[in-house]
């Protein structure tokens, strides 16, 4: 009989972003659970689960968010705290917060003139200009997981090697260059995996439609931010 371990996972809550080790590794939720969970398996965004999904590869990554107002007991078939952290949502959940500087990051980063309006939360900082955004994300943190009703978005990455959540498709230490389209109500985030101080990813964020800073619903929010 195979050991299997415990977590306890709470309402709207996820797990760490792991690494596997060189060995398969069995998940197991309850059935009734699947539509109520939502797991990054490798390169794939699963809003839905089947029993198939619960398999992550030798090496691949994975997570699991518990988007239920219910507990969530997950089981491995291994002892996952042996497995690398990517990417901890709650690293700073129990620290002071201080909204970030603009006027740090116009004196120490090549901000374009003419931004009209500036949004800076604890994690991030957003400048918008007219038709597009330039956004910084701190070092081990991310956005929420979300989506928008009335805006499609592309992003361009300008700094950084971020993990991107694109629909359903996960995209692991991008490139700078690279692009990525989302299209109306689907899901997307940007991480930001690295551990070095002020290596923020900075991303370029332009959109068809119309935009409007409440057209946001946050699938996963740990950082706590309406």
């Amino acid at each position: 009989m195979i050991k299997m371990y415990k977590q306890v996972l709470k309402p709207k809550r996820g797990t760490c972003l792991r690494k596997n080790s060189t060995k398969k590794l069995r998940l197991d939720i309850e059935p009734d659970k699947f539509n109520n969970v939502l797991m990054i398996n490798q390169n794939r965004f699963y809003t839905s689960l089947k029993k198939d999904n619960l398999i992550v590869k030798p090496l691949d990554y994975y997570m699991m968010i518990n988007n239920s107002n219910d507990p969530l007991e997950i089981f491995y078939n291994d002892v996952i705290s042996n497995h690398k952290v990517i990417y901890n949502p709650y690293l700073y959940e129990k620290s002071k917060k201080k909204n970030l500087n603009p006027n740090s990051f116009v004196n120490n980063f090549s901000i374009p003139k003419g931004y009209f309006d500036v949004l800076a939360k604890w994690y991030s900082i957003k400048f918008s200009y007219v038709d597009y955004n330039i956004i910084f994300i701190k070092p081990s943190l991310g956005i929420s997981i979300q989506i928008h009703d009335n805006r499609s978005e592309k992003w361009k990455v300008l700094a950084g090697n971020p993990i991107i959540i694109n629909v359903d498709k996960v995209y692991y230490f991008t490139e700078i260059g690279s692009e990525f389209s989302t299209p109306k109500k689907s899901f997307h985030s940007v991480i930001n995996p690295s551990k070095i101080k002020d290596d923020y990813v900075i991303i370029k964020e332009t959109w068809t439609g119309n935009f409007d800073e409440k057209d946001i619903t946050r699938i996963f929010n740990p950082n706590h931010y309406y």
